[in-house]
């Protein structure tokens, strides 16, 4: 069967990508430093091979022949989807040089290694010039790719297919409309003490509830790990073999606890893929060249947040499980009752960190990085220009003044990763989560019962058959309108937050 053979073929690639993602997660949990060099040659060469693969004459033979075989089915159909979006993955590779795959490859793992000692110094002259040959690549990726609007949108085409600067600046006007009140209205009284969140927490301890909480959430250490890293991240190589990592910080619990909720909802996606798509397109993203089965990357935050802030910072995940966390840390916790923690975790404060942001700010972290990311790319933004940028930003959208470097433009992985477009993906996870979620309790209010007893199996099972079996089977908003009935809609995610927070801190908008 010419399908089977494409599989196989496919198949290969899947592998090579499987092969730079282990050592991608290596090199960010237990590589030494000394080893950063090698390394990044050894991921820039996957890479290539696995465009090489792709765009091969073999490969495009066996895609014609499938292509033949597949013609007369159903539009939804498995294999028809296969062979659609092979196809769509070479042409886009055709326009793209081996070059320079290769050299933003290798030049995002030695601009890793830079940002991580940047960081740490909190110097952002050390990581300006890495930084300026990415968004160097990131024009050049555009223009080989092409776009008609503007350069940003041929880069988010490989996270987000579909979404524009036009598009997202829409989402984003009526997100500002409906959160900003809300922002306002909850810094203007009195915030709930957290004081005790930065308390001294022995990193071991943390690991082990961590741990314990992601299998209770239903990821499966069977098929999956979690090990403590800079930036926490999840990472699959094929769905029976999906690993997690958070951090741990001996005086603020919070970054384990969301880190670990938040990628072990990335992990339940990964392992709830159907196994017939393993090692195939349905499971392997083929335009960005990741072995990820989400169909793109804000589905995929969907469920990272989903878990994280609807689940996770609720009342009642909390009254079913404080006492085994105040049992972890009777030191830090025993004078502090879980009205007072959900409060505390659930607090309203403008913060530096994006990762560790309130759930009520944490779009405004993306949408000032998102307008960073397009001044950059179309150049009305230099590069040496961006702390300053930042800095304004950050006063203007959160009222806060950046001190220094590392609490401000060199916070996050992803540039020196090379991903820049990839931010809009947070935002539109929030909003896609809150949706998805809306529906699934409308259609089944046993779910929120059972998820009301600690019970999260069914809420797991319902997402698993609606999303994370068909892996990159339907389009994001073709999924939802499968799912929903509706294009993306920030409607559910507004109201979630206005009742959330209007109610916690008794206020009225």
């Amino acid at each position: 069967m010419s399908i089977a053979a494409l599989n196989d073929r496919i198949g290969m690639v899947n592998d090579v990508l499987n092969s730079w993602a282990l050592l991608y997660w290596d090199s960010r949990t237990m590589m030494p430093p000394g080893g950063n060099d090698t390394r990044a040659k050894q991921v820039s060469t996957m890479k290539v091979l696995a465009h090489g693969l792709l765009v091969a004459d073999e490969t495009r033979r066996l895609l014609d022949a499938a292509e033949t075989e597949v013609a007369n089915r159903p539009a939804e159909d498995a294999d028809r989807r296969i062979v659609a979006q092979t196809r769509e993955a070479v042409q886009h590779h055709l326009k793209i040089p081996a070059d320079l795959i290769r050299r933003r490859a290798q030049h995002a793992s030695e601009a890793a290694a830079v940002w991580v000692k940047a960081r740490t110094d909190s110097d952002f002259s050390l990581f300006a010039p890495y930084l300026e040959k990415t968004v160097g690549m990131a024009r050049e990726l555009a223009d080989a790719i092409g776009y008609t609007g503007h350069p940003y949108d041929a880069l988010m085409y490989q996270f987000e297919p579909g979404e524009t600067v036009t598009s997202l600046r829409s989402l984003f006007a009526e997100l500002r409309a409906g959160i900003g009140p809300v922002v306002k209205a909850t810094t203007a009284v009195e915030a709930p003490r957290s004081d005790f969140l930065e308390r001294h927490y022995e990193p071991e301890k943390q690991a082990a509830f961590a741990k314990q909480i992601a299998a209770k959430l239903g990821y499966d250490f069977d098929r999956g790990r979690l090990d403590g890293t800079v930036h926490p991240f999840e990472i699959s190589f094929t769905r029976n073999d999906v690993r997690i990592t958070t951090r741990y910080y001996p005086n603020f619990l919070p970054a384990s606890l969301f880190g670990t909720m938040h990628e072990a909802g990335h992990g339940l996606y990964e392992q709830g893929i159907d196994p017939a798509y393993t090692r195939t397109t349905l499971a392997t993203d083929l335009v960005g060249l990741y072995a990820v089965g989400g169909v793109s990357f804000g589905a995929h935050e969907s469920q990272s947040r989903l878990w994280e802030n609807h689940i996770g910072r609720s009342r009642r995940f909390w009254d079913l499980h404080y006492g085994m966390l105040q049992e972890t840390f009777p030191e830090a916790l025993g004078d502090v009752d879980v009205a007072a923690f959900h409060r505390a975790i659930n607090r309203v404060r403008p913060g530096y960190i994006r990762v560790e942001a309130d759930e009520l700010t944490y779009d405004f972290h993306i949408m000032l990085r998102v307008d960073i990311e397009t001044r950059l790319v179309d150049g009305t933004l230099k590069v040496k220009d961006l702390p300053e940028a930042w800095n304004a930003v950050i006063k203007q959208e959160l009222g806060l003044d950046v001190p220094n470097d590392r609490l401000g433009c060199l916070q996050d992985i992803h540039w020196s990763s090379g991903q820049i477009g990839t931010f809009c993906n947070y935002t539109i996870g929030n909003v896609m989560a809150a949706q998805v979620l809306e529906t699934a309790r409308a259609e089944d209010p046993s779910i929120q019962a059972s998820v009301d007893a600690g019970n999260y199996a069914p809420l797991k099972d319902w997402l698993t058959n609606n999303i994370y079996v068909h892996g990159r089977r339907f389009g994001r908003d073709e999924l939802l309108q499968r799912i929903t009935g509706r294009t993306l809609d920030p409607k559910p995610y507004v109201k979630y937050l206005r009742d959330k927070y209007t109610a916690l801190y008794g206020v009225s908008v």
